[in-house]
């Protein structure tokens, strides 16, 4: 959850605000109860803003606080000059919420220091209601959440393994305009470095983790040819290189190039990639890194945002297959998949259970294992931050992953390459839509409805949103 600072704004004349103060207070209580009840952390103002010192002064010390978001309350008529400088000595975000308790005109100084914040520049949010209500708290938090998966990119480091894959221009961003627009630095790392370390892994871990696999996965399906265990050791020696590489470099997020020179002369990160975007592997809990094939950028971008706000993995499938007689989508791409996906379970054994390892198909000669599994139902939020002319945008959709029986999930995977990971996604955007206008090969969800923590964040990065949904 997040933190959230509450400062109410009062009247500036001195009888008017002995009248009121009881009554903003009142209020302002109403309010923290709601938010904290929901979950967060509320850091309140010492006084209720009467005057300028205290404007700037309480103002400050939240902001010292580290909040997420700062709520400016208005519970009765404010002079807006309080607000102007409030918000001056407060950087994040900003939401102006405005009591609609019609006994105090909490409207209208809501408005007049909204109109004064417009004047200037300053970006903010305003919101009304009951203080008390349990959706006007979820409202809020949504855009706190946004802030605050907003605000940890700002700092973090993108490593960049490899250059751009197979001509792939989706896939590779501006370093300028990253560190410009969402504060991100990019380090930039040699494949032959993760070949490299991984030569020299602990053999014991790696022996380890390659029983830990065949003892808990559906299946490993050895070939003696493009999945033999001496690849399947090399795919997991190439998951301790590159976690210790995370480490030592203090990368906050990180894309493989892997094609065409690992999946040709070493072995394919899928299994890598699998278990970085995991919140395990055989050594038990971790946290997740996430982690973009194809060193896709604005892909692996988009995944953190999508972290940062649900907490959970996230899906990164190529958009393979449009089913039109069914209107279900095959999002599907080489083992990328992280295992949670196949049960959505924080018991990896249950995940795994639904999972086999595959040999790798022709298009990969180096061989390697494919992590295959059918990605469980429920309702997704789907998107990707793409760009057109230069300027990004964040495309958004809900969408609902589903399952069938054997025969007829077979019968999907065998018309596209059922060794590869499927998730069967029925989108809330007509195919003709979707088609003509997604900027991307690539695709990403995350469980749940996050469309509104995820509109306040395409506000936040000043990123143009294009919604899709089907007419009713």
């Amino acid at each position: 959850m997040a933190r959230i600072g509450v400062i109410s704004i009062s009247d500036g004349r001195d009888h008017v605000h002995a009248r009121n103060a009881e009554f903003i207070r009142g209020k302002q209580r109403a309010l923290v109860r709601s938010l904290t009840e929901a979950g967060h952390e509320v850091v309140e103002g010492a006084e209720a803003v009467a005057t300028n010192s205290l404007a700037t002064s309480v103002a400050r010390e939240v902001a010292a606080a580290g909040v997420d978001v700062t709520v400016f309350s208005y519970a009765v008529w404010s002079f807006p000059h309080f607000t102007m400088l409030a918000a001056d000595a407060t950087r994040g975000p900003l939401i102006l919420l405005a009591s609609t308790d019609p006994t105090e005109p909490g409207l209208v100084g809501m408005l007049a220091a909204g109109g004064a914040l417009d004047q200037i520049g300053r970006a903010h949010t305003r919101l009304w209601g009951a203080p008390d209500d349990p959706a006007l708290a979820a409202e809020i938090g949504s855009h706190a959440r946004a802030a605050a998966a907003v605000a940890s990119l700002r700092g973090s480091t993108f490593g960049r393994f490899g250059g751009r894959p197979m001509g792939m221009n989706t896939a590779v961003a501006n370093t300028d305009q990253w560190m410009r627009q969402f504060g991100v630095d990019v380090e930039e790392i040699d494949q032959y470095e993760l070949v490299l370390r991984a030569e020299k892994a602990d053999p014991g871990e790696t022996a380890k983790a390659r029983a830990w696999i065949e003892a808990h996965a559906a299946g490993v399906h050895y070939d003696g040819d493009k999945l033999t265990p001496e690849l399947l050791d090399r795919q997991i020696r190439s998951y301790q290189a590159i976690r210790d590489i995370i480490a030592e470099r203090h990368l906050d997020f990180s894309g493989i190039k892997g094609q065409p020179e690992l999946t040709e002369h070493y072995a394919t990160m899928d299994v890598t990639e699998a278990f970085l975007n995991d919140p395990y592997d055989w050594n038990g809990p971790k946290d997740v890194h996430i982690t973009a094939t194809e060193a896709d950028m604005d892909g692996a971008l988009t995944m953190q945002l999508f972290h940062k706000i649900s907490g959970t993995p996230v899906l990164f499938a190529d958009v393979r297959h449009y089913h039109a007689d069914r209107d279900i989508w095959d999002l599907c791409n080489s083992g990328q998949h992280a295992t949670w996906f196949a049960a959505r379970s924080d018991d990896p054994a249950r995940n795994l259970a639904k999972v086999n390892f595959y040999p790798e198909v022709f298009f990969f000669p180096a061989g390697g294992a494919s992590v295959h599994h059918v990605a469980a139902p429920g309702r997704m939020t789907l998107g990707r931050l793409t760009r057109k002319d230069g300027r990004y945008r964040l495309q958004l959709m809900l969408g609902e992953f589903e399952s069938y029986d054997e025969e007829t999930n077979q019968a999907l995977m065998r018309q596209s390459t059922p060794e590869w990971p499927h998730a069967f996604a029925r989108l809330d955007v007509p195919g003709e839509v979707f088609l003509s206008n997604f900027g991307a090969n690539h695709i990403h969800a995350i469980p749940g409805d996050h469309r509104a923590e995820l509109r306040a964040a395409a506000k936040l990065l000043d990123v143009e949103l294009n919604e899709w949904t089907r007419a009713v």
